[in-house]
């Protein structure tokens, strides 16, 4: 496999003490797209921000958790696959969906957020629980679970409700955790290729969390995302790549402005 980078420019601006997202051509600040080289094709990620992402893949172009401003989307590629982890606004929004998911689009979400989709969206929608399988496009997809085991956490992500998915492509395969903490699913999970782990307080885990999930299922790639925290639960992707040095290659993603 081998990994090459692009670069794209985006930037965000604060106005009456809330953050107001530009169109995604003008934002000011750099992101990285990252190209990895599999033997199902290329596959290259594009971070948006904190949760959301866009992944070209050999069957198509994947968004996992699109919020915001439909214009953070416009210099992007068209979806041909929405996927939703939970109902969160940080992961869910029905008219960022509304905006994005056209009639040749597929969306796939848990079932707390198909009941909860705009008419329109949630006849076409496919439901997908915990324990879940599906195909897209010769993909496979496994719905797997994402919650909190920490006893104060436990009302964010209650056990049963969320998912994560993985991904499987010809010779690749990618984990997107969602909400979740260090789980027994995620040590039990196999030749994952591509992982996309959160980590911030009081909401999910914590670096030294983080890394031991890595030393459990040994991704090759892993992308920290979902980091910023509240009431100084912001966890540091610098140092989350010290604990796994050696283990697992962490690639680093402006997902903040």
């Amino acid at each position: 496999m081998t990994f090459t980078r692009r670069h794209f420019i985006h930037t965000a601006a604060a106005a009456a003490g809330t953050v107001m997202i530009l169109p995604y051509a003008t934002r000011a600040f750099a992101a990285s797209a990252d190209t990895f080289t599999a033997e199902a094709g290329d596959f290259v990620v594009h971070p948006v921000e904190h949760a959301s992402f866009v992944l070209e893949t050999p069957a198509g172009v994947i968004y996992s958790d699109p919020v915001g401003d439909p214009s953070l989307y416009a210099d992007l590629p068209a979806p041909n696959l929405v996927l939703v982890t939970h109902e969160h606004g940080d992961h869910f929004n029905a008219d960022t969906l509304t905006a994005l998911v056209k009639d040749d689009v597929e969306l796939i979400t848990n079932p707390a957020v198909h009941d909860k989709l705009p008419d329109g969206l949630r006849e076409k929608a496919k439901s997908m629980a915990n324990g879940d399988s599906g195909e897209w496009q010769g993909v496979s997809i496994d719905a797997v679970p994402a919650y909190n085991i920490t006893e104060e956490r436990k009302n964010f992500h209650p056990q049963g409700r969320d998912n994560g998915y993985v991904l499987g492509f010809n010779g690749f395969r990618v984990y997107i955790s969602g909400d979740t903490e260090n789980i027994p699913e995620m040590g039990s999970l196999e030749n994952i290729d591509l992982a996309f782990l959160c980590m911030n307080l009081p909401f999910t885990m914590d670096v030294e969390q983080a890394a031991e999930a890595i030393a459990a299922f040994k991704p090759k790639y892993v992308y920290p995302y979902h980091y910023r925290g509240k009431d100084g639960g912001t966890q540091d992707p610098a140092e989350f790549a010290k604990l796994v040095e050696g283990q697992t290659e962490v690639k680093m993603a402006e997902w903040y402005s």
